[in-house]
């Protein structure tokens, strides 16, 4: 049988498993999928996390659990050379070795994109992981906890002051979502007032979300203001060192959390190949998601997702290319199974063409936007339609019933405000009271 490789399992790989599973004949082909983590993310809901709104384990759809014809392997891919049509797997336990392939599929997905700010690689966290949305949640909870035995003075003002760097539609949800779980949380110190709280956006374009109209994006700032919230627009960060935030426009202040939201790169993975790639480090692919080079295409070789420069045949990409987002990396990796069951067969494989849904983002309990073409819904409605929608797009059943079953117990109890913190550092109650052999 011909081997398929799947090269990362998120959002365009897990769906390109998912549905060859369906999809192909008895026999027809073997299915590979490698990926260093256990789990496919649904990351829309990371800032819900951050917030306590969702369990984090009901926010990832486990590979062994939902795909049960497909050889997975739970590794890193450093290399590819597609010449000899071999992957070099980095497993977590033992040394690297070869693995053969008959077609790659590249689905790798994105990093976080910083720049060489001072303190930022030592001191921000990402919002691109169910790791980085947790640790954001429990630092939250636990500077409320510390603050709350301070007196009045920098250092509690440091704990309680809360930073996001980026005013796309990750940092904008972040933000609000974080500020909405703060709102909550203050209600539950008797030693600390809303006043006491603070939030900062940083953003160095005159404006947020550029996915929405400017006058929806405008009522967001209005309404993150009026909840105590300040955008800092066409401000660039410039220093983060020890947490002291240091601002293009002159103003410095000290905080303990620093979100990082401010764009993706393409996996660096992409690097160690033969494959092609474009001046953004992006793999380079046609519209039916084939490798292309200069002289055409790179036979049994494919691409989806954020690591992919898929083109936009609606006209409405920057640059003319597909924006890093769910909605095209779901599509492009339902598409990405048919047309490679299509070139088994002899097949002619489809174009991608995408027409988008919409934008629609949660801002905390009971506020969102929505945004569809010049329609633009605020407020509850738009937080019913993001939930109703997200709830939806959810992959699998077992996990939707997980999700909403959530939100509906939240409706009841409130949302979780258990610090897991010590997670971390699972050993440290063990250790300090564990006998040990007295020294001779």
């Amino acid at each position: 049988m011909p081997k398929i490789l799947i090269v990362g399992g998120g959002y365009a790989g897990f769906y390109t498993a998912w549905k060859l599973e369906k999809q192909l004949r008895a026999g027809e082909a073997e299915v590979v999928m490698v990926d260093p983590r256990p789990y496919m993310t649904y990351q829309p809901f990371l800032p819900e996390i951050a917030a306590g709104s969702i369990d984090p384990r009901h926010a990832v759809v486990p590979h062994h659990a939902h795909l049960t014809k497909t050889d997975i392997v739970t590794a890193k891919v450093t290399g590819i050379n597609h010449a000899t049509k071999t992957a070099t797997i980095e497993p977590p336990v033992g040394e690297p070795y070869e693995l053969t392939y008959d077609q790659i599929v590249v689905t790798a997905g994105s990093v976080s994109r910083t720049f060489p700010i001072p303190g930022v690689a030592d001191e921000a966290i990402g919002m691109k992981n169910i790791e980085e949305a947790v640790a954001v949640r429990d630092r939250i909870l636990t500077n409320f906890d510390k603050a709350a035995l301070l007196p009045a003075g920098p250092e509690r003002d440091r704990l309680l002051t809360f930073v996001v760097v980026g005013g796309g539609f990750a940092g904008i949800e972040a933000f609000a979502e974080m500020r909405s779980f703060a709102t909550a949380l203050v209600k539950r110190y008797k030693t600390i007032k809303f006043e006491d709280t603070h939030f900062h956006l940083i953003e160095a374009m005159g404006r947020i979300m550029p996915e929405v109209s400017l006058k929806t994006s405008l009522w967001v700032i209005k309404n993150l203001d009026e909840r105590g919230a300040k955008i800092h627009l066409e401000t660039q960060l410039q220093s983060a060192e020890n947490g002291v935030i240091q601002l293009s426009t002159g103003e410095t202040f000290e905080s303990d959390t620093i979100v990082w939201t401010a764009g993706v790169m393409a996996s660096p993975m992409l690097r160690n190949t033969d494959l092609p790639v474009e001046e953004r480090g992006r793999l380079r692919v046609q519209a039916d998601l084939r490798v292309i080079n200069d002289d055409g295409v790179v036979a049994d070789a494919w691409g989806a997702g954020d690591v992919s420069a898929v083109p936009d045949l609606t006209g409405k990409g920057v640059g003319g290319f597909c924006v890093p987002n769910a909605q095209h990396a779901v599509r492009q990796g339902k598409l990405l199974s048919k047309n490679i069951i299509a070139v088994l067969r002899n097949e002619t494989p489809k174009d991608y063409f995408h027409q988008p849904a919409g934008a629609v983002a949660g801002l905390g309990l009971g506020v969102g936007v929505f945004q569809k073409g010049k329609i633009g819904i605020t407020g509850f409605p738009a937080w019913v339609m993001h939930r109703g929608y997200h709830g939806l797009a959810m992959p699998t059943w077992e996990r939707k019933i997980r999700v909403i079953g959530n939100w509906v117990i939240n409706l009841f109890v409130g949302r979780d405000l258990a610090s897991l913190v010590a997670v971390e550092t699972p050993r440290a109650a063990f250790e300090e009271f564990a006998s040990r052999p007295k020294a001779k």
